[in-house]
């Protein structure tokens, strides 16, 4: 995946987010990012890697986001490593 089409299904995934009433909380919790954040930082690679590296955390984010804009479920995972940060991710 180029890093272009990852940065267009990062922002889908914000925009995603952000409808999310539920999971947008627990997304500031886990990142410490504020509403200004999203949209000063929403074109930006390295936070929309983060929204991604969020999403992925679990199964049923990953389905409902990738259902809503009919990706297949590896796309959120792919998109993630084609941007800056995903050499840093550490799953422990």
């Amino acid at each position: 995946m180029n890093p272009e089409r990852a940065e267009t299904i990062g922002l889908q995934a914000l925009t995603w987010l952000v409808s999310n009433e539920e999971l947008l909380p627990v997304f500031f919790g886990a990142s410490g990012a504020s509403g200004d954040d999203l949209k000063l930082r929403a074109m930006d690679p390295d936070f929309l890697g983060s929204v991604l590296e969020f999403i992925t955390m679990d199964d049923a984010w990953v389905t409902q986001f990738c259902d809503a804009h009919s990706l297949s479920y590896q796309t959120p995972l792919r998109a993630r490593y084609a941007l800056p940060g995903a050499d840093q991710m550490n799953w422990t």
